[in-house]
């Protein structure tokens, strides 16, 4: 499949996923996986804003990217945050000269093997909910028409997020985002529990939640309470072909 076409089929996915009821936290997986597969960029992690005015980190494409958004939010500084109050991209940064700005930001990101970040806001209008943040492991600037790309599936997550439910009630955005920060914390655990039962990584714990989710059609949320719960294990986790064959395709 060519870029223009892989392209098309990435922006009718996520557009396909929002429909009544869509798992948000899968959707904002999808969107960070799809930014990195489709521009110069090793990792990605997406934060939103709590309605407090404060962000938490809600999808990330691996444990480096977690452990930098929270990172810059325990410090105070990093350009997902600077990002976010001003509702502006902040691409194509070097973290060899990036010291003076995010001096403690900057010196975590290249022990973790980061060479280039970027910071783009998740925005509709003047209404900021979040930030995306877009990390490489070797200098690379992304093109306007990558960076435009980016932008682009930041505002569908956006729209996902506001326009469908915001346009008509305030108050359900507000509880959505809040049911997105909560199922993550379970998520988190889910990831913990199922890693020590399972002795695998957190990582691949992640993985078998995830695919057993669409595989079964469930919720990721739900998923993550069987597994704390007890009531799932790492042998029913495994994809189920059949199951898999009832789902819905997605383009």
């Amino acid at each position: 499949m060519g870029r223009e076409q892989r392209l098309v089929h990435v922006f009718v996915e996520l557009a396909d996923t929002l429909v009544e009821e869509f798992d948000v936290v899968d959707f904002l997986q999808t969107l960070t996986e799809r930014c990195v597969e489709l521009v110069d960029a090793d990792a990605a992690g997406l934060m939103l804003d709590d309605q407090r005015g404060a962000l938490q980190p809600v999808a990330y494409t691996d444990e480096s990217a977690r452990l930098l958004e929270l990172f810059e939010l325990q410090r105070g500084e990093g350009p997902c945050l600077d990002c976010f109050a001003t509702g502006r991209r902040i691409p194509n940064i070097d973290l060899t000269l990036a010291t003076d700005r995010w001096p403690v930001f900057a010196e975590a990101a290249r022990d973790l093997g980061y060479t280039t970040c970027h910071a783009l806001p998740l925005r509709l209008r003047s209404q900021v909910i979040g930030a995306l943040n877009l990390f490489a492991t070797r200098p690379a600037e992304l093109s306007a028409d990558h960076l435009a790309v980016v932008q682009g599936l930041a505002d569908i997550a956006t729209i996902g997020l506001l326009h469908e439910r915001a346009a008509r009630d305030q108050l359900a955005v507000s509880e959505q985002l809040q049911a997105a920060l909560q199922s993550r914390i379970l998520i988190e655990q889910a990831k913990g529990v199922l890693s020590a039962r399972a002795g695998t990584s957190v990582q691949e714990a992640f993985r078998l939640m995830r695919a057993h989710a669409r595989c079964t059609g469930s919720l990721l949320t739900t998923v993550a309470e069987g597994v704390v719960a007890g009531s799932l294990d790492a042998d029913q986790l495994q994809p189920a072909p059949r199951a898999a064959a009832k789902r819905r395709p997605t383009s």
